[in-house]
């Protein structure tokens, strides 16, 4: 990060504004809000590297006699692929600190770009495994953490707002990204995913020339407000928690093993929503009608969440998040009526945006902005391997009980204590400017 915006700022001082500084100082509102969108674009491109994404073309898959794959063989590769992925968290948080997320952004999705077209071209198990472990590397993990560190290197008083209009716009473009989807049902799946590729491969060159990497290599100031007459360069560069002392905090471990509970639920969950459903009585279209309604409640929440955030600790409202999907996961083993599906519907989603929106805001507002791509890699890397392991633990639990209530009821209680530990954790001591109060300070 240092050295890229060292060299976006050295410039004499009768040239003005370097050359990239420009156009974000000349845009009539804050740049942060474009590079908010920029960011909600950049998760929406990791759509191929996602276990939804995949879903699309599962069957089609299986179906194809180049590949040779049975449901388990699928199933192994995509586990393993997911896991093996995870790793590309650690070592893209670094490469984030030192050059900066225009950099990143580009390089990774030249490489999302490619790892979908060798997909594409992909024959036999271990031709696909690799691929679909490079697309996982690139999409779910390195992709993640670039877009989610974008919003983190430009806000931080109004961080949850960002953070709040981040996932709404995520909303809208992951439902416009399976409606386009939804048009190419009956086309091969090389055809669908051949588009995906090229379709990310020129997407990069122009995240190169939107994308900047702070404000301050902008001379802007951050969170939109005015630099003083009198500076001729941005202000100081910026201060936080290193890895190390992030990881050394209870803070971090709560709030990342919250989120990656989540993570697990809402893959095993999402996966098996009809047959979870179809246990209960209820018709394949019920699965359908409750996405839709899921969905919209969720993008609701997730501003709900931003300004709840405003006024109180981000570890209450995470605990309390964490207890209502407690409550959700034990309603889902008893729903009778199709009124039941939808309140269990909008609980759950309430309690996912809310969490969303704290992932993707606590590690910025809590550690600072100097080391946030190495902390939320390592964060984001507890999540894609929970999420590996969500779909795993529901389907090895039907197997050996007969039945979903059981891991879902286990998976409930562990939820509700982890709620109980999220509403005592002492937030880090270190005073960081932001939307996190100090927790003594807000119970005086």
């Amino acid at each position: 990060m240092r050295v890229e915006a060292a060299k976006e700022e050295i410039i004499s001082e009768k040239a003005g504004a370097p050359p990239l500084a420009r156009p974000a100082r000349q845009f009539r509102m804050y740049y942060g809000w474009v590079m908010v969108l920029v960011a909600a674009l950049a998760m929406v491109a990791t759509f191929p590297g996602r276990t939804h994404g995949l879903g699309i073309i599962t069957e089609r898959l299986l179906k194809d006699p180049a590949l040779g794959l049975t449901q388990v063989v699928y199933g192994r590769i995509n586990l393993f692929a997911t896991l093996a992925g995870a790793l590309f968290c650690l070592g893209i948080g670094s490469l984030i600190d030192r050059f900066g997320v225009r950099a990143l952004l580009t390089v990774v999705l030249l490489g999302l770009g490619a790892s979908v077209l060798a997909m594409n071209a992909a024959a036999g198990a271990l031709g696909l495994f690799v691929a679909v472990m490079f697309t996982r590397g690139f999409g779910q993990s390195a992709l993640s953490v670039v877009s989610l560190t974008i919003v983190g290197k430009w806000f931080q008083r109004r961080l949850n707002w960002a953070m709040a209009v981040y996932t709404v716009l995520m909303g809208v473009g992951f439902t416009m990204a399976f409606v386009e989807a939804g048009k190419f049902a009956e086309a091969d799946w090389r055809t669908v995913w051949g588009g995906i590729g090229v379709l990310l491969l020129v997407s990069a060159p122009l995240a190169w020339l939107v994308t900047r990497n702070s404000p301050e290599s902008c001379g802007l100031a951050l969170d939109g407000g005015s630099v003083p007459k009198h500076a001729d360069r941005p202000a100081p560069d910026e201060s936080g928690f290193t890895l190390s002392e992030a990881l050394a905090t209870p803070a971090f471990w709560v709030f990342a093993l919250a989120t990656s509970l989540f993570g697990l639920i809402s893959s095993g969950v999402s996966l098996f929503n009809q047959s979870i459903l179809a246990e209960r009585g209820f018709p394949a279209d019920t699965y359908y009608k409750a996405m839709a309604i899921g969905m919209s409640v969720g993008m609701v929440s997730n501003l709900g969440a931003g300004a709840l955030m405003v006024r109180g600790s981000i570890a209450r409202l995470t605990s309390a998040a964490l207890v209502l999907l407690a409550g959700a996961l034990v309603a889902l083993t008893m729903l009778k009526t199709f009124q039941h599906v939808v309140w269990w519907t909008v609980v759950n989603a309430v309690a996912g945006g809310v969490i969303t929106v704290v992932f993707f805001t606590v590690w910025g507002s809590l550690y600072g902005r100097r080391h946030l791509g190495k902390i939320q890699g390592a964060a984001q890397m507890l999540t894609v391997f929970a999420s590996a392991a969500g779909p795993l633990l529901l389907a090895e639990g039907r197997e050996r009980t007969g039945s979903y209530v059981a891991v879902l009821v286990g998976l409930a209680v562990v939820t509700a204590l982890l709620g109980l530990v999220a509403w005592w954790v002492p937030l880090p001591a270190r005073p960081i400017p932001g939307i996190v109060e100090e927790p003594r300070v807000a119970e005086t």
